[in-house]
């Protein structure tokens, strides 16, 4: 892993905070996915959930940097943590690379040194974890009453997709690779029935996770378009969590909260002939109505989405089978579900 190819020394998500005005759904939501409540940064009401290696912060405060995005955004991701190598280095480097740094105490409910990202959330960098210790072992102290609860077999953030405004996918691209050094690895032109879209895939230079972006191609309230206006600005539309087992993680869900979206029922007419290699239960990944798919023989990916769960935001949970694409033989059949859920809803 060369300097040229990762100038900020970039190893891996470490965290992903939330805002939200209502924090007792978000608690409830986190716990449904196995997330167990833990600890709170020492001295704020920052609320630390863990299962494997995803790290969430839910942030209560009732001032500061979070509390007055949620007032401009409503539910939202304010923040994520990046681990480096050296937080201090990291920061110095994206600043000379053209980010703008989050400098001042006002913008900040942490002490780490932090860059505005997408929409003006902020991007922390941090080099405490593996070897050199944990910022929430350190940082964070035990709650009185914590909430552990059965992990539903989550293992880390696969990747998190972005929603920007028509025209400026360039602009965030370039953000990410001329600060980061990501680079490109898919591009897709995609119509609905009714409304398309453009996104734009780029891998980490640690190679650890991917940032899609997306952005509406017509005027037609299409679902990046639905997303910018409610949320009010481009942000983080969902986080994929990893699993070693799709079926198993959806068999513990329990979906009363947790809704996903319906797939066509004609989905499952060729799905086995295009990917004859599955060695999940079919009538499971029927059942649980999981989109599947395939770049190569012998290789796959079982993806499924949640319906939007805070705001705008929603989840996707993948498991990957020496597969590395993002399920592109599923857009079509996802955009029509997504589109078929906003004509439900009133949207279309």
């Amino acid at each position: 892993m060369s300097e040229v190819n990762n100038p900020l020394g970039l190893m891996g998500i470490e965290f992903t905070e939330y805002a939200t005005p209502d924090a007792d759904y978000m608690d409830t939501i986190f716990s449904e996915f196995g997330f167990s409540k833990l600890k709170k940064f020492k001295g704020k009401d920052i609320v630390y959930y863990n299962q494997n290696d995803i790290h969430f912060l839910l942030n209560n405060e009732r001032g500061g940097f979070s509390a007055e995005f949620a007032k401009s955004h409503g539910p939202a991701i304010c923040s994520m943590g990046w681990r480096v190598k050296d937080a201090n280095k990291a920061f110095e480097v994206a600043v000379e690379r053209g980010a703008k740094p989050a400098t001042d105490a006002t913008n900040k409910d942490m002490p780490y040194p932090a860059i505005f990202g997408i929409g003006d959330s902020l991007i922390y960098f941090i080099d405490k974890f593996g070897d050199n210790g944990s910022i929430y072992d350190t940082d964070f102290e035990d709650l009185a009453q914590p909430n552990v609860v059965g992990g539903k077999g989550f293992t880390r953030i696969d990747h998190l997709t972005n929603n920007v405004y028509k025209g400026t996918m360039e602009t965030w691209a370039n953000f990410y690779k001329d600060v980061f050094g990501f680079t490109e690895v898919r591009y897709f032109d995609i119509k609905g029935q009714k409304t398309a879209l453009l996104s734009y895939a780029l891998k980490s230079p640690c190679g650890t996770f991917s940032i899609p972006i997306n952005e509406g191609k017509d005027d037609n309230n299409n679902q990046i378009d639905e997303y910018l206006d409610e949320y009010n600005g481009p942000g983080v539309q969902h986080l994929a969590f990893l699993t070693d087992d799709l079926v198993g993680s959806l068999d513990k869900l329990d979906k009363s909260n947790i809704a996903t979206l319906d797939i066509v029922e004609h989905y499952y007419d060729t799905i086995f002939d295009r990917v004859p290699w599955v060695k999940e239960d079919r009538e499971k990944i029927k059942q649980h109505q999981i989109l599947v798919d395939s770049q190569k023989e012998n290789c796959y990916l079982l993806q499924i989405f949640t319906k939007n769960l805070f705001g705008p935001i929603f989840i996707e949970m993948i498991q990957r089978v020496d597969d590395g694409g993002f399920g592109e033989g599923n857009f079509q059949a996802l955009f029509e579900s997504i589109e078929r859920d906003q004509e439900r809803r009133g949207v279309l």
